[in-house]
């Protein structure tokens, strides 16, 4: 059995799985949804009062911008690291290390079914929004196709950084305090609550060199029309250096937790 085929039975079982949880599935749209709607009514509201724009954005780029990184954000995000400490803590993990594939493979599946399923939820927000807030949706086909790779590998970065992260309660087994602070990080430099571009300069650096603006900020800069041919190249090439990383990572916090693990519970 090739890993195509597992990945398409995976797919398939976890898809059944997200179907039976419907209402959890609409909780956690509603909490995808209003965190950029805030951020869109407020900025919005401040480029009103400031006489129509703030900085390079009016109302109508303020609409674009935080309904794409809506829909960036939920193809992105990863839910992996706020469950490991509970496989770990109750021996859950001890199941999965007697499958035939490395446990990951599953959380990726796991992950691509439950999007495959809510993006059918999240494209109708999107276009909602769009009408009620007059998006202003100016995007060549160039920066369409672009796009996409950017999108595949803003989930990569984010995947493997998490993954990795998420492997400290092999030491820790509770893990919650270092969440929150990667997701603080991430709700500042990655652009989910401002534009990059609205940041004062050093924290636009820290958000360069950091992982968070190639999960969110470099896509959704991309198809609005922000960035230079040259510019795309280099943040493509930036999030495979990332992606890079996250796999290396992944691999040696592998090997160095699993040495440690003892199955509490179990």
């Amino acid at each position: 059995m090739n890993l195509g085929s597992i990945y398409r039975a995976q797919l398939k079982t976890t898809m059944a799985v997200q179907l039976q949880y419907r209402v959890s599935a609409i909780i956690w749209l509603i909490g995808l949804v209003i965190p950029p709607l805030v951020y869109l009514v407020v900025w919005r509201t401040v480029a009103e009062a400031g006489g129509g724009s703030v900085g390079s954005y009016d109302t109508a780029e303020f609409a674009t911008y935080y309904i794409i990184v809506m829909v960036v954000n939920h193809l992105a995000f990863i839910w992996h690291m706020w469950e490991y400490d509970y496989r770990i803590r109750e021996g859950v993990l001890s199941g999965l290390l007697l499958r035939p594939l490395h446990p990951i493979h599953a959380d990726i599946a796991e992950n691509l079914s439950y999007k495959a399923l809510t993006t059918l939820v999240v494209i109708p927000a999107a276009i909602l929004m769009s009408v009620l807030f007059k998006a202003d949706w100016n995007v060549s086909l160039t920066n369409a196709l672009f796009f996409i790779p950017a999108m595949i590998m803003a989930f990569f970065v984010q995947f493997f950084l998490g993954w990795a992260l998420a492997m400290a309660a092999f030491w820790t087994t509770r893990i919650n305090a270092i969440n929150r602070m990667y997701f603080l990080g991430k709700l500042f430099l990655s652009g989910q609550m401002a534009p990059l571009a609205l940041l004062p300069p050093a924290l636009q650096t820290a958000a360069s060199i950091s992982p968070y603006r190639w999960m969110i900020s470099f896509p959704v800069e991309l198809l609005l029309g922000n960035l230079m041919l040259r510019e795309i190249w280099i943040g493509l090439a930036v999030q495979v250096l990332w992606i890079g990383i996250g796999l290396l990572a992944v691999k040696f916090v592998w090997r160095a937790g699993i040495r440690r693990y003892s199955a509490f519970g179990a």
